[in-house]
């Protein structure tokens, strides 16, 4: 399971710095050892949640403010380019 998610880590941040993502803030609770990073294009935010042994969540959120639990590339892009079509 661990090589699941170390490759969705590096698909997931090649595909951010192929579209011009920027790290909008970065903060760290010391009390969990947990970094949370949070990205934006636009009006798409997105964020990564992970602990310093290796364990990292995504989180995006769709047009309505909904949270969605990124499992694959495809469901980060999916709602990265839903969010730009709504876009005008």
């Amino acid at each position: 399971m661990s090589n699941i998610s170390i490759s969705l880590h590096s698909k997931v941040h090649q595909w951010m710095d192929s579209i011009g993502f920027n790290l909008n803030f970065s903060e760290r609770l010391k009390n969990k050892d947990v970094t949370i990073n949070h990205y934006f294009f636009k009006t798409f935010n997105f964020i990564e949640q992970f602990n310093h042994d290796s364990r990292s969540e995504f989180v995006c959120f769709d047009n309505y403010g909904e949270k969605i639990k990124v499992r694959s590339l495809l469901d980060l892009q999916s709602a990265f380019f839903e969010n730009l079509s709504q876009l005008k």
